[in-house]
């Protein structure tokens, strides 16, 4: 991908495609957040040992995300379920959410992204990523943060409490854009030159 991805930048921005509009590069992954607990290390005062409750229901909710690690950007939306159509509905909120750029997203190779059914928005283009490869996709690293600042030892007694979560700490994280770009912005992503040949 650090390599390929220079070249497929050239194949795909071309000045027809592009029609003068700045290029913006995302990376999307979509991410599930439960009852289920994670436990995680966690500090006592001496000489007591910490106590964490444990849960075991497996109730979710999901998450669509979409990084832009140059702006340090983070696109997000809370959906019931993972499908082609909640996909083309998140694929349809970036593109309103940045009408004016030509949007390069990096997906993975779900069904629901490359499904005949799926409506990508006129100034959105689809790349995959190879297969296998979560650690070449920066968003993975963005739920991972999400998880450890939000989610550590806590035990939610219903899925509201997972939602109001995920909504107090989703806008948190999308407002601090030097934290999104020091996870985000690799420095092979930094390297890419983004503009129509």
């Amino acid at each position: 991908m650090e390599k390929k991805l220079p070249a497929v930048l050239e194949t795909l921005l071309t000045p027809d495609v592009v029609k003068g509009r700045p290029i913006r590069l995302m990376f999307q992954d979509e991410a599930r957040f439960g009852r289920m607990v994670r436990i995680q290390r966690c500090w006592a005062p001496a000489p007591q040992r910490p106590v964490v409750d444990n849960g075991y229901e497996r109730e979710f909710q999901y998450v669509y995300g979409g990084v832009s690690p140059l702006e340090g950007e983070l696109d997000w939306m809370i959906c019931p379920a993972m499908n082609t159509d909640w996909m083309g509905t998140f694929l349809a909120q970036v593109s309103a959410a940045h009408p004016e750029d030509f949007i390069v997203m990096v997906v993975d190779g779900a069904s629901s992204h490359v499904a005949k059914a799926l409506v990508v928005p006129e100034n959105i283009r689809l790349h995959r990523l190879p297969p296998y490869s979560p650690e070449l996709n920066p968003q993975e690293h963005l739920w991972d943060e999400i998880r450890e600042k939000e989610f550590p030892n806590r035990v939610f007694s219903d899925m509201a409490g997972v939602v109001r979560t995920l909504e107090a700490g989703l806008p948190r994280l999308a407002s601090d854009r030097e934290r999104i770009r020091s996870i985000s912005a690799w420095p092979w992503i930094v390297s890419l030159i983004l503009k129509a040949n």
